[in-house]
């Protein structure tokens, strides 16, 4: 039997009965498994009748080995009868217990709160336009060109800027070689201010093999405390130099770098490619818009441990990005002088804001009775394991197994819900230009210069 009554917000009290029978059962039980660790003079080891164990060391020996196999089953079944939906792990207290009575505990447990729905069906909203322009699918190619550059190594000639220049050298103070002041084989890209000031430029008209001293000044704000605004002298010899030669963008370049057999033809795929990445980001934008504006209009209360779940999840996904660029978060909290806490913290707002649209698309789901198929499902399964070469059955089992198959009937109930809420949504069409990160991303990505030797740069 159970009671239940909301006794705050967004949490709730169960009063749960156990029934004397099944407490009795629960307690043989019990002693089956306590008896077998016991040992009194006068009886084999798990052979001491209950009787004599309970006299002995009390009956909440075994009461508290029933108890935990009759809680979480009955927890279980009053959380089904009642239809509440848990957020948290419950806090449990014992209200009755005693020799042939029915067995009574409760448990406050938070749970899923309740979405105040605003207006969902037909939001007013911008969408940018954005048309691809000849400049933009040359500046592309262009990008593309320099992915293919040539380095040649010049022979007869001087540095140049724009050059790199491969370099031994030594920095002196007072006549005295200084810590961290040299390398060898270290290329250096001529004009890329990597260098203290005055360094790149006196090198330039230098030729290979040549040696020169360079006089230059840290400047007064320089890392090093004691390098700052100090004048020093650098002994550098020119090993080699290199500059880059860029492919025509001709016909040949086109088969080089694609299957196209003509420049035309991969200028024209080009612009294809640039136009569904802008439509596919101005989709995107669409669908954060209007998934805003819904969760705007919406009143719900954010329970802190779903915050909590939220922010995990977003460090694990941190992590993942980490490890796939090299790096620990140990390594990367060192380099930063930050602590856990203060990356909870930072993506604390954000998490709360994701928990809000999750309640309020959720909600949404529940009154649109949005439902994903099984064959969506299985489409969805079938194209993982296509994707990894694996048979869909197998892989199918193991989600199964896993717990995964709800997980992606979750997404896909998502994804339809936000299809559905922009399908509704009134829609302005807005002019626009390309996204400024995308000709970000086409500004000339130079080769990063190696360090052959040495440790700190002059930089």
């Amino acid at each position: 039997m159970v009671k239940w009554e909301k006794i705050d917000q967004n949490k709730v009290e169960l009063e749960i009965e156990v029934e004397e029978p099944v407490v009795a059962q629960a307690l043989e039980r019990a002693y089956k498994k306590v008896v077998k660790k016991v040992s009194l003079p006068g009886f084999r080891k798990g052979k001491v009748p209950r009787a004599i164990l309970e006299n002995r060391f009390g009956a909440e020996i075994l009461y508290e080995e029933a108890l935990e196999e009759i809680v979480p089953e009955a927890y279980r079944g009053a959380v089904e009868e009642t239809g509440i939906k848990p957020i948290d792990q419950p806090q449990i207290s014992l209200v009755q217990m005693g020799k042939g009575k029915p067995f009574i505990f409760k448990a406050v447990v938070e749970v899923k709160p309740e979405v105040t729905l605003g207006a969902y069906r037909g939001v007013e909203v911008e969408q940018k336009t954005v048309e691809i322009t000849d400049e933009q699918v040359e500046a592309g190619l262009s990008q593309l060109q320099k992915q293919h550059v040539r380095l040649n190594v010049v022979t007869d000639g001087v540095l140049e800027q724009g050059d790199l220049a491969v370099i031994d050298f030594t920095g002196f103070m007072d006549g005295e070689p200084f810590a961290g002041g040299s390398a060898e084989n270290y290329s250096l890209e001529i004009g890329s201010g990597s260098f203290i000031p005055g360094f790149e430029e006196q090198l330039i008209g230098m030729r290979t093999g040549e040696e020169k001293e360079l006089k230059v000044t840290f400047p007064g704000d320089y890392h090093l405390a004691e390098l700052a605004g100090r004048p020093a002298v650098y002994k550098v010899n020119l090993k080699e130099i290199k500059r880059r030669e860029y492919p025509e963008l001709n016909d040949d370049f086109a088969r080089e770098v694609s299957d196209f057999g003509t420049m035309a033809e991969l200028r024209e795929d080009f612009k294809n490619r640039l136009v569904k990445t802008e439509e596919n980001r101005a989709r995107t934008e669409l669908e954060e818009k209007v998934v805003e504006a819904v969760v705007a209009g919406s009143e719900v209360y954010i329970p802190e441990p779903m915050v909590e779940r939220e922010i995990d999840r977003m460090m694990v996904d941190m992590e993942q990005y980490l490890r796939i660029q090299g790096m620990s978060m140990e390594r990367f909290l060192e380099f930063t002088g930050r602590k856990i806490a203060d990356l909870r913290a930072e993506k604390r707002e954000e998490a709360a804001r994701r928990v809000k649209a999750n309640l309020v698309l959720d909600a949404i789901i529940q009154k649109e009775g949005i439902m994903a198929l099984d064959a969506e499902v299985d489409e969805q399964v079938t194209r993982f394991a296509e994707g990894y070469k694996q048979d869909p059955e197998k892989v199918r089992e193991h989600f199964d197994k896993q717990g995964q198959l709800n997980v992606i009937r979750e997404e896909i109930k998502m994804r339809k819900v936000i299809d559905f809420l922009v399908s509704e949504a009134k829609i302005t069409k807005v002019p626009a230009t390309i996204a400024e990160d995308t000709k970000e991303r086409q500004e000339d990505p130079h080769e990063p210069c190696s360090n052959g030797g040495g440790t700190d740069q002059p930089r």
